[in-house]
């Protein structure tokens, strides 16, 4: 049984609880301020219809990096139910009884790798200040590598991904008025860039791809 819907955002924006159209607006802006390029086709806004859990997903890149880029980020932004029933209670009530929150994630990819690099050199490329967003700072899991093949197992290339994650609290404030997500974002977009960058730098044998 299939548990998922995919929709265009464009299709939703207007039955989303306003306060997470906020904040995916809030990245959105951050990102595109940095001059970042979002990447084709990847943006999903999806809603599980058994536990009723929504999650809007994007890809961006560095412009004129190709296709697919060297480096990108992929931002997850997650409002899970319990959020919901939290914001409505308060927004129905005006009782603000429990913070609801949004889940971040962050996961930065190196792909197109002629061979697997070793991760302590893709971890040390990372800005060394951890991100603050609001109160939560964004925590960093371990580095995963990926190896594809072809259909006779020869190897097409190399892919590291870095993941960044944390649960982001809405204050009362926040509820009230959703432009305290553009100042607490603002940071965001200059902090991938400068990530994406640095990694772009780092000095790996990347494979050609298609030009943009």
């Amino acid at each position: 049984m299939v548990s998922h819907t995919v929709l265009t955002l464009d299709k939703v924006l207007v039955v989303l609880d306003h306060v997470f159209t906020d904040a995916i607006g809030a990245l959105r802006d951050a990102l595109e301020e940095a001059m970042l390029e979002r990447q084709a086709l990847e943006e999903r806004f999806q809603t599980d219809v058994l536990l009723g859990d929504l999650t809007w997903e994007t890809s961006y890149g560095l412009p004129g990096e190709g296709s697919p880029p060297r480096v990108q980020v992929d931002l997850t932004l997650e409002w899970p139910t319990w959020a919901q029933t939290a914001y409505r209670t308060w927004f129905l009530e005006e009782t603000f009884t429990e913070s609801p929150h949004i889940e971040i994630g962050v996961v930065f990819r190196v792909q197109r790798l002629a061979s697997p690099p070793e991760p302590t050199i893709i971890v040390d490329a990372f800005p060394r200040s951890a991100l603050t967003i609001g109160t939560v700072t964004l925590d960093r899991a371990a580095p995963t590598m990926e190896t594809r093949y072809d259909d006779h197992l020869k190897v097409l290339d190399h892919a590291v991904e870095v993941g960044f994650q944390t649960s982001y609290p809405l204050s009362e404030a926040i509820l009230e008025d959703g432009s305290v997500l553009d100042q607490q974002f603002a940071d965001l977009g200059s902090w991938i860039l400068s990530a994406l960058v640095r990694l772009g730098d780092v000095p790996l044998g990347f494979l050609p791809g298609r030009t943009p």
